[in-house]
């Protein structure tokens, strides 16, 4: 098995519209949360999210071409630009034949359904836009891709809801490690923010009323985000061969099912998600150094998440720094892990772990280092992410300094 290197990082989300301006965010604490701008919140219990702000697609795309891609089919566009561009790759046609393209998704074109249910059911319109069924298509960004940059080879999209990029990149990591191919870009996009869709999360009593705390008493609940996140990943012995800045190795994947419930997490199915990432690392818990968490500000999940880092890392678990980024750049559902792992690569190219935002203070059942509200210089080898979803799938990645 071949070692794999993160050669390129992409990112566009509340923080930034690139991973730089991403990484400076983290590090300086920032929160993306603001009150929602693009759709009409006055019917709504809750006003905040974290949009991308002030989004055209007119600096991205021509007129035309935007017109055939959802806001989340072209965050994942642009997020893969920037990666690739990041990365120096060189996509000849031997390699557009066998390179991989690996998305994830949770929902998909949504603002394009919302407009076409709208359009046929408030509006009693006979016919809705005739590209509306290309744009909701949940590949549609993987198949932008692929377009983009002529890559013929395996290219999909996985949904798996709030897990869908990490099983992305972890699939990419096998897919690479394995040799079946000698490049992958691999992550998740997601833009959520129509009515309806935030009516559905709104019937849910999940989203909180001013803002994301994880793992803080009087914690409210989550924060919806967008976004996309992107990584080129290659065999390490080629990525040096050819002179590449590695931002990081990926060294591990694990998955789990609850198989319990379809809204509240298990704390077993978590345990069990990051046992097989680090057994497929070959690391033990004790080197871990840092785990950007599922995080998501709710009351059932930091709990849970906590009961299972207690569980997998023993008395380490007291000294283990933890932190969750979704308090800053939000919940960005199928983008999430995709941030969140660029998150973690930045924490260890960087030698600085991002804080978890908005945090008041502990609640004793959430009896972590979450590394509150300030960015911490912390030199660590591996790192943890961690991805728990809904319907209980829950996916970890394992990441090691370069």
């Amino acid at each position: 098995m071949r070692r794999v290197a993160i050669t390129g990082l992409g990112a566009i989300c509340a923080l930034g519209r690139n991973v730089e301006d991403v990484a400076a965010a983290l590090r300086g604490g920032c929160c993306g949360i603001r009150p929602i701008e693009t759709v009409d919140m006055s019917q709504f219990r809750f006003t905040a999210g974290a949009e991308v702000p002030a989004y055209s697609h007119r600096p991205y795309f021509d007129d035309r071409p935007a017109d055939f891609l959802d806001r989340f089919a072209q965050f994942a566009v642009i997020a893969a630009r920037e990666a690739v561009a990041d990365s120096g790759l060189t996509f000849t046609p031997e390699l557009r034949e066998t390179a991989a393209i690996v998305t994830g998704s949770c929902v998909g074109g949504q603002s394009t359904e919302d407009i076409g249910f709208r359009d046929v059911y408030k509006l009693s319109l006979n016919r809705v836009h005739p590209l509306t069924i290309p744009k909701t298509m949940a590949n549609a960004g993987a198949s932008q891709i692929s377009m983009e940059f002529g890559i013929t080879g395996p290219s999909f999209t996985i949904s798996t809801a709030c897990s869908s990029a990490a099983h992305a990149i972890g699939q990419a990591f096998w897919m690479v490690r394995n040799g079946i191919t000698d490049a992958a870009i691999a992550g998740g996009s997601e833009a959520p923010f129509s009515f309806g869709i935030l009516k559905a999360w709104e019937a849910m009593r999940v989203v909180s009323t001013d803002t994301c705390r994880p793992f803080s008493r009087d914690r409210r609940g989550m924060i919806l985000g967008e976004g996309a996140g992107m990584l080129v990943l290659e065999p390490m012995d080629i990525a040096r061969a050819r002179g590449a800045r590695i931002h990081a190795e990926l060294v591990g994947f694990g998955m789990s099912a609850d198989a319990s419930h379809i809204t509240q997490p298990s704390a077993a199915g978590a345990a069990r998600a990051m046992r097989a990432a680090m057994r497929d690392a070959v690391i033990e818990p004790e080197a871990v150094g840092y785990i950007n968490a599922h995080g998501t500000g709710t009351l059932a999940n930091d709990v849970t998440e906590t009961a299972a880092i207690r569980t997998v890392f023993g008395a380490h678990a007291g000294k283990l720094p933890v932190s969750s980024t979704k308090s800053m750049h939000g919940h960005a559902l199928g983008a999430a892990a995709a941030l969140e792992c660029v998150a973690t690569v930045l924490a260890l190219r960087d030698g600085v772990l991002p804080p978890t935002a908005n945090y008041l203070g502990p609640d004793p059942e959430c009896d972590l280092d979450v590394i509150p509200n300030q960015a911490r210089a912390c030199q660590v080898e591996w790192a943890l992410s961690n991805s728990f979803a809904f319907g209980g799938l829950n996916a970890v990645l394992a990441l090691r300094k370069a």
